[in-house]
């Protein structure tokens, strides 16, 4: 399968979840949730769909209110898209966006310890 067709695909997938998960999903109290990502493998039976959660500590629980809804989610995708197959999806917690806050903490610590040294 040509890659611009999937990516194409991906785009759309998270497109139509991202609007259907800010209206149907009821995250924690005080968490923010966000579909970072769609990753569809080559044959389009399954997209890994990025989910990521702001505070970092609410992100298992957000994630296990999706896995019990995937179904839900699965049904109205299903009837969103006019293509076939739609891929099954499958919501995988993504960690990018707090390791990428770690090493930018890491890296203002260092600066500052290099400025204080001068």
């Amino acid at each position: 399968m040509s890659e611009h067709r999937i990516e194409k695909i991906e785009s759309l997938i998270r497109q139509v979840l991202a609007q259907m998960i800010q209206r149907e999903f009821i995250p924690p109290a005080g968490t923010i949730v966000s579909l970072t990502r769609v990753g569809t493998s080559g044959n389009l039976q399954e997209a890994k769909v990025y989910i990521s959660a702001i505070p970092d500590y609410k992100l298992k629980e957000t994630m296990s209110i999706l896995s019990r809804k995937t179904r839900f989610f699965q049904e109205m995708l299903n009837k969103k898209l006019r293509m076939r197959p739609v891929p099954k999806i499958i919501f995988v917690p993504d960690y990018q966006p707090a390791q990428a806050q770690e090493v930018e903490a890491i890296l203002e610590n260092l600066k500052l310890k290099n400025q204080n040294e001068k």
